[in-house]
């Protein structure tokens, strides 16, 4: 048994000699294939173990009952860091690199890096800022000036770079951090979850608005996802060229479920209540009002006593 040990550790010895024969020098430094392999080794390493450490750690702090989603993502963003930072000083330790000796080097290096990935650096510490106000967290509904429009959606997970919100057409949008830190964000559940919609609806002039207001409202209670309370208004809003302008005005508790299904259901039924109760909703006229003039009596006198004309064949 010893004879086999003593065999195999010559053989390791004459591996690494061989090995470490095929090098070259720069200046006062000796690189050799032994060394090359040995670096590839701890990185590995490194990234592997640090890989698995942040699932283990992100692991354990999903289980913990005491902390919201914000406070959890948060927790998991800063575990990951601290572990990856370990496993970075860990590999450098493991292959003698003299922090001393890199002061320059990395100064250097740090000053191109922070010009180069500034905006992910700035998004990353965006991200960090958001989950430590509150201010935006997973399960919020939102809605996002892009330029082309807003964008409203449910807030589903503050990452490094990014926020990701999915729309109701199940459209997953990745806005940077540092847009939602500058620009101005509509949070529908910042407070409270419960929002107010208003629905327009006209009536023609000559209908009862009393019973039109009552008709309103039942349509509005009809909806399942209208809240009793806060309980469904109906305000007068204007006289109209063309009909008597009211608004509806509702609360739902789950912006997430969208807010157009609710305004089309809640018109679907006000239009079946109007037709079973005779409330019509009017169309776009208008009245031509003619003053009496001079001119005008001379061309009517004109239209009445213009002869007909021929029939058609005769003359």
């Amino acid at each position: 048994m010893k004879k086999n040990l003593h065999e195999l550790s010559k053989l390791i010895r004459d591996i690494r000699l061989a090995l470490d024969d095929i090098s070259i020098d720069v200046g006062h430094y000796h690189i050799s294939l032994l060394n090359a392999i040995w670096w590839v080794v701890v990185v590995v390493t490194a990234l592997v173990c640090a890989s698995i450490g942040a699932r283990i750690a992100r692991a354990l702090v999903r289980r913990v009952r005491r902390l919201d989603p914000t406070q959890s993502a948060l927790t998991e963003k800063l575990v990951t860091i601290v572990v990856w930072a370990l496993a970075v000083f860990g590999a450098i330790d493991a292959l003698g690199i003299s922090l001393t000796a890199l002061t320059v080097f990395s100064g250097a290096f740090g000053l191109a890096i922070g010009f180069g990935l500034q905006k992910t650096f700035g998004n990353m510490i965006a991200g960090i800022i958001l989950l430590m106000d509150r201010s935006i967290k997973p399960g919020d509904v939102i809605a996002v000036n892009d330029g082309r429009g807003n964008t409203f959606g449910e807030v589903k997970k503050i990452g490094v770079r990014a926020v990701s919100v999915t729309t109701r057409d199940n459209r997953e949008y990745l806005i940077p951090n540092e847009n939602l830190m500058t620009s101005q964000v509509e949070n529908w559940s910042y407070s409270s979850r419960d929002v107010a919609i208003s629905i327009p609806v006209g009536v023609a002039y000559g209908s009862d608005i009393d019973q039109a207001e009552a008709l309103l409202l039942e349509a509005a209670r009809s909806v399942p996802r209208v809240l009793a309370d806060p309980a469904p208004g109906v305000l007068l809003s204007a006289f109209g060229p063309s009909s008597i302008d009211m608004t509806v005005v509702c609360w739902i508790a789950d912006p997430e479920e969208g807010v157009g299904n609710v305004k089309s259901q809640v018109l679907k039924a006000a239009w079946h209540l109007f037709r079973n109760h005779n409330v019509e909703i009017p169309f776009p006229q208008s009245d031509i009002h003619l003053r009496d003039s001079e001119g005008l009596r001379r061309l009517a006198d004109a239209l009445t006593q213009r002869e007909p004309s021929p029939p058609v064949g005769e003359g």
